[in-house]
């Protein structure tokens, strides 16, 4: 049984309210940055700020290089896949098709721990998704659920759930570390170290851009003031707050919270557009919510 403790609940709620931002900021930045190498600058600023309290992990005698092939893929996968996945997402995708997809994020977690984890879901989880994804359909289709009818699937939409699906990969691998003792190195260790073998993939993909005639980059005052935010807030700290509620309540719990995001996303859009938030955004909260408390038979103290 799995019991919400005010702590969980607060590490868990903050990384949806970071990402939200994110999100919101990143449709904004689209055609003044583009998406593979905004990735890649959010990712070395957040490099650059962790560096003075992690850099003894990347000493030569450092545990990290015995398991190198494990942060090359934690890296790979937080950092420089879903990330990168969605910012390309919004460049052809719409808001909506974008978060509601994302929001699949709990059947893709229990579908991975059956599989690959042998964690057999049980039917609180599956009632729970259930409840869950209602919610945020409620909060996306704005109360008006025959809006969802209109969805249309196009290339941005792939890259949104192969993200999802990928993102589902990291949070489970969270809580395997195996031989690692990843748990017992200091918190800006662990994120720098991701960091660093991801940027691997983000400077790859930056590089891509160049290639194919696909980079622009407007560097002002509001663009560095976009990448210390993002840097700081939806990286530094909602990984740090994710990491821990990972590793507290568990993957699967933490998946039901993960829909916490597009109804902040939704909030925060309403307010950027001078739209004061409706009824069913608070209906939103309650099915999404109880979609968690159901999920995980939790118990508040």
């Amino acid at each position: 049984m799995t019991h919400l403790s005010p702590r969980i609940i607060f590490l868990m709620s903050l990384s949806p309210l970071l990402w939200a931002s994110n999100a919101v900021l990143g449709r904004m930045s689209v055609g003044i940055v583009s998406p593979m190498t905004l990735n890649m600058f959010r990712w070395v600023f957040a490099a650059l700020v962790l560096l003075p309290l992690g850099w003894r992990i990347l000493k030569k005698q450092s545990p990290l290089w015995k398991h190198k092939t494990r942060f090359f893929l934690l890296g790979l996968f937080a950092v420089g896949g879903y990330n990168t996945l969605q910012y390309l997402s919004l460049q052809t995708s719409t808001p909506i098709n974008v978060t509601l997809i994302a929001a699949s994020m709990p059947i893709w977690m229990l579908l991975i721990g059956a599989v690959f984890y042998d964690v057999r879901p049980e039917w609180r989880q599956l009632v729970g998704a259930f409840i869950s994804i209602l919610g945020v359909m409620v909060v996306l289709s704005r109360g008006d659920i025959s809006a969802l009818l209109n969805i249309h699937l196009v290339v941005g939409d792939l890259f949104i759930l192969f993200g999802t699906i990928i993102w589902g990969f990291y949070s489970w691998m969270l809580t395997k570390p195996g031989s690692s003792n990843e748990r017992q190195w200091h918190w800006a260790e662990f994120l720098l170290a991701q960091v660093v073998f991801g940027l691997i993939s983000s400077i790859a993909f930056s590089g891509a851009e160049v290639m194919t005639g696909t980079f622009h980059f407007e560097f002002n005052a509001w663009v560095l003031a976009l990448l210390i935010y993002i840097a700081i807030g939806p990286s530094i700290i909602a990984y740090r707050c994710w990491g821990l509620g990972v590793q507290e309540a568990g993957p699967a719990v933490a998946s039901f919270f993960s829909n916490l995001t597009p109804v902040f996303a939704a909030v925060m859009s309403a307010v950027l557009l001078g739209e004061m938030p409706q009824l069913f955004h608070a209906l939103a909260f309650c099915l999404i919510l109880l979609g968690i408390l159901v999920s995980s038979k939790i118990k508040l103290r």
